[in-house]
């Protein structure tokens, strides 16, 4: 029988930056990973392929609505939408073999099976063609989650989609009903709008993207309404139903009155839930909650007191990210040494186009604690490298505390947000104040520069607005 140290199932992005982590630390190490390629969701129906289609997208967007504009003469643009798939797939396959390479590098044994508890210390393997068992002193369950969807949705997987499909189709839907305004819902109803397909998106809460800042929200949904998608918020849906070649929506309005929807394809984008489907977590007493996630505690320990669990399979935000750092967190924690994750600092993203990221608490949130705090908003437009690029969509707000001035928020949406709330996330890792953003010099012409003049906005002296 093989014998680790550490065992992590599920190889998504949790779990294999926590196997390589402990692989760095000394500690003998396994990963086992049902599907034939690792990466979990994220690598191969997720975050990167979602990406690659936004990408693709995105370019024969501005080739069809903007090269003219900038001196590009280019007739007879057209989708090909197999070869654009086709890239799609290369790109995650490119992806999962470099983790296929880092499993290598750093000395990790990868089992390709399904792994599930036979007690604390023991792990049934179970492969196509045959079976073991391993030993293992640690175990970190990394198995991440799967699309949820209501009660009485049957999901078909050709008409009536999650995500998966979404990102795998042979053709451009002719009308796609998008059933959850939410980062997946809005990311791939941006892909197919942009290729041609009508797109209507139907929300139960008042506003898209509910969690983040209402700022966030009503700038994104006036920029994509001007961009063709239509908007159905406090809208409630009753029934979905596979009718051949459409499928029909039924849902009440914010008066209760039934509207009815009728689309061919149908994507169901109301969530995700755990994964730990015959895990075997009854066999050894680990504690679930009634969300279906793993209870654990600070250190992300269950009840059981040498196995862990990270990523989507616990509380809080399902982010690849957020795994990655409990993932490294864990690793760490098992080799003795005490980590932190302040997740009041992890950041939220959505890849739409114009992007939309944040990091600590929305105003609402301030607003609903009593914190007194300031605030200072800058407008993209206002910046000459967005109008450089035509990017001149969104804004950026800050919110600090009114005494200290330390940043207790940043939210942006606008070219490239994705990319720089890395500078807000920093700022307040260090407790930076808004004048110690406002102070630093930031090259001009960029995208950043409505960080610094946000900051600016906190104290009444933003320069360009």
């Amino acid at each position: 029988m093989s014998t680790f140290d550490v065992t992590v199932i599920g190889s998504g992005p949790g779990g294999y930056v926590a196997a390589i982590r402990c692989a760095q630390l000394g500690l003998k190490t396994a990963i086992i990973e049902k599907y034939n390629t690792l990466g979990g969701t994220c690598l191969n129906v997720g975050c990167i392929p979602s990406k690659a289609l936004l990408d693709s997208s995105h370019h024969y967007h501005d080739a069809i609505n903007h090269f003219e504009k900038h001196g590009i003469e280019a007739s007879n643009v057209k989708v090909n939408f197999k070869q654009m798939i086709d890239r799609k797939a290369e790109v995650v396959s490119q992806t999962c073999s470099g983790i296929d390479f880092l499993m290598d590098k750093n000395k990790i044994t990868v089992f390709k099976g399904f792994g599930s508890f036979k007690d604390a210390t023991h792990i049934n393997i179970d492969a196509e063609n045959n079976s073991e068992t391993i030993e293992s002193k640690y175990t970190i369950i990394a198995t991440g989650s799967k699309p949820s969807t209501l009660p009485f949705i049957k999901l078909d997987k050709k008409r009536v989609i999650t995500s998966t499909e979404a990102l795998s189709l042979t053709e451009i839907p002719k009308h796609m009903v998008v059933i959850g305004g939410g980062v997946i819902g809005l990311e791939l109803g941006q892909v197919y709008k942009r290729l041609g397909s009508e797109v209507s998106v139907i929300e139960y809460m008042p506003k898209i993207i509910p969690t983040m800042d209402g700022m966030l929200s009503k700038e994104l949904q006036k920029s994509l309404k001007k961009q063709g998608i239509k908007f159905y918020t406090g809208h409630k849906v009753s029934s979905v139903a596979n009718n051949g070649n459409e499928v029909v929506i039924t849902a009440d309005d914010k008066k209760g009155n039934p509207v009815e929807f009728k689309g061919d394809y149908c994507l169901v984008s109301v969530g995700r839930r755990p994964y730990t489907d015959k895990l075997g977590l009854e066999n050894i007493g680990i504690k679930v909650n009634e969300r279906g996630q793993v209870e654990t505690n600070d250190h992300l320990q269950t009840n059981i007191s040498n196995i862990y669990a990270i990523g989507d399979v616990v509380k809080g935000a399902m982010l690849a990210h957020k795994a990655e750092e409990e993932g490294t967190m864990v690793a760490e924690i098992i080799a003795g040494q005490k980590p932190h994750i302040d997740y009041n600092l992890i950041p939220g993203v959505v890849y739409t186009w114009p992007e939309v990221a944040s990091v600590g608490k929305t105003e609402e949130q301030l607003k609903e604690s009593g914190v007194n705090y300031k605030a200072g908003s800058f407008p993209m437009r206002a910046l000459g490298r967005a109008r450089a690029s035509m990017d001149i969509d969104g804004q950026i707000k800050v919110l600090a505390d009114a005494e200290t001035d330390e940043i207790l928020g940043v939210h942006m949406i606008g070219a490239r947000a994705a990319d720089m709330i890395a500078e807000a996330v920093i700022a307040m890792e260090f407790r930076a104040s808004s004048e110690d953003v406002a102070r630093s010099s930031h090259a001009h012409p960029t995208y950043t520069e409505a960080i610094k003049e946000a900051c600016l906005a906190v104290a009444g002296r933003a320069i360009h607005s």
